[in-house]
Parts: structure tokens; sequence; C-alpha cells
């Protein structure tokens, strides 16, 4: 006969085993899952037209500029996931994005290790000053 597990009164009930803190079982509240590309709000498309120096913006744009978004996106992921695969890697690295941009026809600059130029370091300004002094 197995032993009887303890029950206490309390809004716990009956405790599952498991790691301390840790849930086991089924969570009491499910994540909703929606649509996430609705996290690009309109004042952040409107920033985005500002910066590209758009003073009146249509209503129906913030709709337009979404979908555009996610489907750039959902190429470039996939561009950035196929290489990783192909390195066996689970881990997403800069330079596949840089390569998944590249083959797309849009590339980024400053990243790449054959045109960046690493800024010179400022260490102490009492040192910079004896050496302009000399």
């Amino acid at each position: 006969m197995s032993p009887t597990i303890l029950q206490r009164g309390g809004p716990g009930g009956l405790k599952r085993p498991g790691v301390a803190g840790k849930t086991v079982g089924a969570k009491r509240h499910r994540k909703i899952i929606k649509d996430t590309i609705r996290g690009i709000t309109k004042p952040a498309i409107r920033r985005l037209a500002r910066r590209g120096g758009v003073k009146r913006i249509s209503a129906g744009i913030y709709d337009e500029a979404r979908h555009a978004l996610k489907t750039f996106l959902t190429t470039v992921i996939r561009d950035v996931i196929t290489y990783s695969e192909y390195r066996n890697r689970k881990t997403v690295t800069t330079n596949d994005v840089i390569f998944a941009l590249k083959r797309l026809g849009r590339p980024i600059y400053g990243f790449d290790p054959e045109t960046y130029v690493p800024p010179n370091r400022v260490k102490n300004n009492a040192s910079n000053a004896a050496r302009d002094a000399e």
C-alpha cells in the first residue's frame, strides 16, 4: 500500500511534487496568443514616418505599414534561420543577419568585419593632456 499524501487546507490544495517554486502541471492562467504585430503602435509608425519626412499620415497607412514590416521581417528571419541551421547552430549571430540582409540586397554597414574600423579609445584625460603637450 502506497503512503498517503497529507493534505492541508488552503488555496493550494494538493501539492504537486517538483522543484521548489516551479510549476510542473498545468498553469492556472494561459497566455492568450494574439497578433504581436499590433505591438508596433500607431505612435511608433508615426515617429518612423516623421524621420522619413512625412507630414500627414492617412488612417489606412498604419495597417499597411505593419503588413509591410511583417513581410520584410519574415523574409529576413527565414534567411537568418537558414544560415544558422547550415552552421548547425541554435544561436543566431550578427553575421547571420548581415549576410541575410546582403543577400536580399539591403546591406547594413558598420558591422561587416571587412569594413569595420574600431573607434579610438580614450583612456585617461591626464595622459591625453600630457601627450598633447609634447
